[in-house]
C-alpha cells in the first residue's frame, strides 16, 4: 500500500499524533530502521515537547511552523542522514557533544576507551592526557570530566574538529582543564611539552581499510568526514604513525590506549612492541568485540612497579 508523503497545510496546525504516524511512514517507506523511535526523536525537537507526550496527548496541535521543521527533518533522515547530524549533537558517556560535518559522531563502543583511560588514571594525581585525532573531543572531556585534577590536550589536523571540540569544552565547563590545536601528528607539541611527556596518549584514528569502506552504511559514508575513517589502505597507516609518538610522549610509568577496528588488536598490539611499550592488553566492546589495545611504558603502573 503507498503511504502519501508528509505534507503540511502551512495555514492549519497538525496534531503531535498525525505528525508521528506520517513521520513514521515516510521513514519505513525509505527503509530506515527504528523509524518509529526516530520520527519521535525529531518530532519531540521539532515541537519542543517531551516525548512521552506525543504518546500521552496525540490530539495537542502543532503550529504550523514547528510541523514544517518536523517535515525537513524527517525529509532529512528519509535521505539516511543520522538523527545525531540533523540534531547537530549526539549524547555520549554523561554529557552531549555538538557535531561539525569535520568530526565523527561519537558512538557507544568508544565509551570502552573512556572507561579504560579513567580505569587507569583514577588514582592519579592530576594526570594528564594527549588525544590524536580529537573530533568533538568526546574521548578527552569525557575522561577529564571524570579525574578531578586532570588536563589534557586534544590534537586534530582539521580546523572544524577543533573548533567544534572547543566549543565543547566550554559548554561542559572543561575549557580550564583542556586544550584544543591544530595539529599534524605531534607537530604544535613545544620542546618542554615533549620533555614533560603525558600520563596517558590515547587516539581513535582513522581505521577501516579502503575495502571496508564499500561496506558501510550510507548514514556513515554519505556523512561522516572521510579522512577521519580511513587510510585509504590496510587501515594501520595511523598506528604506524602513532605507536611511535605515543612512545615518545608517554612518560616512564604513562600508558597507550587506541580504539581499534574489528581483527585489529594482534597487528596494533604487535605495533606497540615494537615501539617499546609493555604489557599489552585488550578490552572488548558491549558487543563483545576488541575495541581497544592499551600498553604501558614500563612495567609501572600508576602507584606501583612489578617487579
Amino acid at each position: 500500500m503507498q503511504t502519501d508523503p508528509l505534507i503540511i497545510d502551512a495555514n492549519s496546525p497538525s496534531t503531535l499524533g498525525a505528525l508521528m504516524a506520517q513521520g513514521v511512514a515516510e521513514l519505513s517507506d525509505a527503509g530506515i530502521e527504528n523509524a518509529r523511535m526516530d520520527a519521535r526523536i525529531l518530532l519531540s525537537r521539532a515541537a519542543g515537547v517531551d516525548g512521552g507526550r506525543i504518546t500521552a496527548w496525540p490530539e495537542e496541535e502543532v503550529a504550523p511552523d514547528k510541523a514544517a521543521i518536523f517535515k525537513d527533518m524527517i525529509a532529512r533522515r528519509a535521505g539516511h542522514e543520522p538523527v545525531g547530524r540533523i540534531l547537530g549533537e549526539r549524547d555520549f558517556w554523561r554529557h552531549t557533544f555538538k557535531l561539525s560535518p569535520e568530526t565523527l559522531e561519537p558512538r557507544p563502543d568508544s565509551e570502552t576507551l573512556v572507561e579504560w583511560a579513567i580505569d587507569f588514571l583514577e588514582d592519579a594525581d592530576a594526570p594528564s592526557i594527549i588525544d590524536f585525532g580529537t573530533g568533538t573531543g568526546c574521548l578527552l572531556l569525557s575522561a577529564i570530566g571524570d579525574l578531578p585534577g586532570a588536563t589534557g590536550l586534544g590534537l586534530d589536523i582539521s580546523e572544524g574538529a577543533i573548533a567544534c571540540a572547543r566549543e565543547n569544552a566550554r559548554s561542559l565547563d572543561l575549557a580550564q582543564q583542556t586544550e584544543f590545536r591544530v595539529s599534524d601528528w605531534d607537530s604544535a607539541l613545544s620542546d618542554a611539552e615533549r620533555e614533560a611527556g603525558f600520563d596517558l596518549v590515547m587516539s581513535n584514528p582513522p581505521y577501516i581499510t579502503a575495502d571496508e569502506m564499500k561496506t558501510l552504511s550510507a548514514e556513515v559514508q554519505k556523512f561522516d568526514p572521510r579522512q577521519a575513517l580511513t587510510d585509504e589502505g590496510d587501515g594501520l597507516a595511523a598506528y604506524r604513525i602513532l605507536a611511535q609518538v605515543a612512545f615518545s610522549l608517554a612518560k616512564p610509568a604513562g600508558f597507550v590506549i587506541f580504539e581499534i577496528g574489528r581483527g585489529q588488536e594482534k597487528d596494533v598490539g604487535q605495533l606497540l612492541i615494537e615501539a617499546g611499550f609493555v604489557g599489552v592488553e585488550y578490552r572488548e566492546d558491549l558487543g563483545g568485540i576488541v575495541r581497544c589495545v592499551a600498553a604501558k611504558k614500563t612495567r609501572c603502573s600508576v602507584g606501583r612497579c612489578v617487579i
